[in-house]
């Protein structure tokens, strides 16, 4: 199967999510096209989204604390602007109040340690928030106050870590590379000069390292980094860290090319990708680490639709893969 055969499979599922994640990012197209917006138009009213939000009270509000995994309305929303969700619809208001009023409380406020002059801080929790929001068309005043944050909490190397061992002096990958995606997008809609320089520096987190390699000897970082996984969440794998270096324009970069060779070699012979790992499962009770939807399996030897859309983007946008 050729690469067009899996984007032809791609476009033609059930899921609109899907569809739209391959029209606008493995294939270019124009999110203002008519053919785009009937795809977008149709997510709200998919299985899946149904699903995601079907434990929504009178209040509209997920009763289950916003950053419980992975249906929390932390998550709830993260997954929504992946999925391409059209921006703007009040509905999601109540999950917005509750994920803000998590993040801006006195109590998130006061679990803030500075050691050695470093925030110690998950500042993806921060990050996702303004990324979803900003995505989702639903941010305020108080998404520039999470922004100032992490602008504060940025440490000397380029970016953030919650280590609050004091021994700890470099930033870590899983919790820079979302403030990376979530401070691109915020300096591309705003034009912020200071947040653009802060994802340059972010960015060099990940590039020094060829986005998966110890600087001193060149070896892999961590196995699960060069496995592929969908969602990822909060975690790092190279396809993610891919992608944002795409979407923040650091794809050409040369340091990306070990990455991008990686990537190319797993593909499969029929020329989609598969999950390799996951960080979810779809069994048992209500409780971290269930997620309400399936998102195609771990199969080494078979195409995870989700995976395939995400890596097809990459090699579209890095020039490994012409446009069909």
């Amino acid at each position: 199967m050729a690469a067009r055969d899996n984007i032809d499979s791609l476009l033609t599922s059930d899921d609109p999510g899907l569809r739209y994640r391959t029209l606008v990012r493995a294939l270019g197209k124009h999110q203002a096209s008519p053919e785009v917006q009937r795809v977008r138009e149709a997510i709200p009213s998919s299985p899946r989204v149904q699903a995601m939000l079907s434990l929504r009270d009178e209040s509209g509000q997920i009763p289950y604390g916003p950053y419980t995994k992975w249906f929390g309305s932390h998550w709830t929303l993260a997954e929504l602007a992946e999925l391409g969700y059209p921006p703007g619809d009040e509905s999601l208001l109540p999950l917005r109040e509750q994920v803000l009023g998590w993040l801006l409380g006195a109590r998130h406020w006061k679990s803030i340690r500075t050691l050695d002059g470093r925030v110690r801080r998950c500042a993806s929790q921060e990050a996702l928030a303004v990324y979803s929001l900003l995505t989702l068309g639903l941010a305020d005043e108080r998404v520039d106050e999470l922004v100032s944050r992490l602008l504060r909490w940025q440490w000397p190397d380029g970016g953030w870590n919650c280590d609050k061992h004091p021994e700890a002096v470099n930033s870590s990958f899983m919790e820079t590379l979302i403030p990376l995606r979530a401070l691109s997008l915020y300096a591309q809609t705003t034009g912020s000069a200071e947040v653009k320089e802060a994802t340059k520096r972010a960015a060099e987190i990940f590039l020094k390292r060829r986005l998966y390699k110890r600087v001193a000897d060149g070896t892999v970082m961590r196995r699960e980094f060069v496995e592929l996984h969908y969602p990822c969440y909060w975690h790092y794998d190279i396809l993610f860290g891919l992608k944002v270096m795409a979407e923040a324009g650091f794809i050409h970069d040369p340091r990306c090319q070990d990455a991008l060779d990686l990537l190319e070699a797993k593909q499969l012979p029929s020329g989609g990708f598969p999950a390799e790992a996951r960080y979810y499962r779809t069994t048992g009770a209500l409780k971290t680490g269930r997620s309400l939807v399936d998102w195609g399996g771990v199969n080494k030897r078979r195409m995870n639709e989700w995976v395939t859309a995400d890596a097809l983007y990459v090699l579209r946008v890095s020039g490994r893969r012409p446009c069909p």
